[in-house]
């Protein structure tokens, strides 16, 4: 059985055409569609992280919420950026906030991608060492945040404690056993992909890759996610991780779904240029389900998955994106053997 879920990026704007006009109503939305997606029978509520925007930006009281009204679906991100964030009070968040969904967490992190302002990060606090770029920042964030879910003591105690303390050194709190191998990372290529796996982390792969060899962008995310599967062995880990990849799949079951999608039945994968080098993008699939389940079905990197994520249209309201998750749950998943 292959897990379903559904990735918001949480848009608002206050146009007319809109069903999501505030940031009020995307984050109250946000939790509706999560717990909608749970009585469907989906497996997953996921969203999107940007900063500087009109966007979902801060996760963890929205993923703390989605926990406490929910007791099934995991619950993530994809992806928080690792360039904005303290890892050790970002430790405590991610702590707090799996305890509450009752260990239901799945935290996508990564290097983030174009921000809406230039080096939001250092408004933040967080600026780049000498000679280090802000990838390099990402991932020096990263180690810290991923060894101090260890759970393991490093900070000496207060000998005049306002309250008693355990012997031995003090670790975060809390504490979230179980959460480290929940992490997944954002890859965006091969070579990104290799180098997760040899962290231990799960590989989160979306509907871009920032490299192009000319083959169709599943082809490509395929092979990434056999690289990531090869460099888990090589690395001697003694747990089996997690491969996710996202699509915007729209079956087409009535009439509303032709007039917003009906066009998208002729998409192709696009390629173009992002922060300087070649990207590919994966197409959009939309057609009535026993056309999606024989195109599905050749698409190798959903294949080759655990998760499939679903970029949800979200400023279309919950009613119309339970509608859709629904339409996948009940008419292309059987079809696929995913169900």
């Amino acid at each position: 059985m292959k897990k379903i879920g559904f990735l918001s990026f949480g848009h608002w704007t206050d146009s007319p055409h809109s069903a999501v006009r505030s940031a009020s109503d995307a984050l109250l939305q946000s939790i509706e569609l999560a717990v909608a997606a749970e009585e469907i029978g989906a497996d997953g509520a996921y969203f999107r992280v940007h900063h500087f925007a009109q966007q979902l930006a801060s996760p963890f009281p929205l993923v703390a919420a989605v926990g406490a009204r929910t007791s099934r679906i995991e619950i993530g991100t994809g992806v928080i950026d690792m360039r904005y964030e303290n890892p050790l009070y970002m430790a405590e968040d991610a702590g707090a906030a799996d305890l509450i969904s009752g260990g239901r967490l799945q935290l996508g992190i990564s290097r983030g991608s174009p921000e809406q302002v230039i080096k939001g990060y250092e408004h933040l606090g967080h600026v780049p060492a000498e000679g280090e770029t802000d990838a390099d920042l990402a991932r020096r964030h990263t180690a810290r945040f991923l060894d101090v879910l260890d759970g393991e003591g490093f900070a000496e105690p207060n000998p005049s404690p306002m309250f008693p303390n355990p012997p031995g050194l003090l670790r975060i709190e809390p504490h979230s056993p179980g959460l480290r191998r929940r992490i997944w990372w954002g890859a965006g290529s091969r070579a990104t992909a290799q180098w997760t796996a040899q962290q231990g982390m799960n590989l989160m792969s979306s509907t871009l890759l920032t490299e192009d060899t000319g083959v169709p962008f599943h082809q490509l995310q395929a092979e990434q996610i056999q690289v990531f599967r090869d460099a888990w062995a090589a690395a001697g880990h003694d747990w089996t991780p997690q491969v996710s990849v996202s699509r915007s799949i729209f079956p087409l079951v009535n009439e509303m779904d032709h007039q917003f999608f009906g066009l998208q039945t002729r998409s192709q994968d696009q390629v173009g240029r992002l922060e300087g080098g070649l990207a590919r993008f994966g197409k959009t699939y939309a057609a009535e389900p026993d056309s999606l389940i024989a195109q599905l079905a050749q698409d190798e990197a959903i294949a080759a998955a655990d998760t499939l994520l679903l970029t949800v249209p979200n400023q279309l309201g919950v009613d119309y994106n339970a509608h859709i998750l629904d339409s996948v749950v009940r008419h292309v998943a059987p079809g696929l053997g995913w169900r």
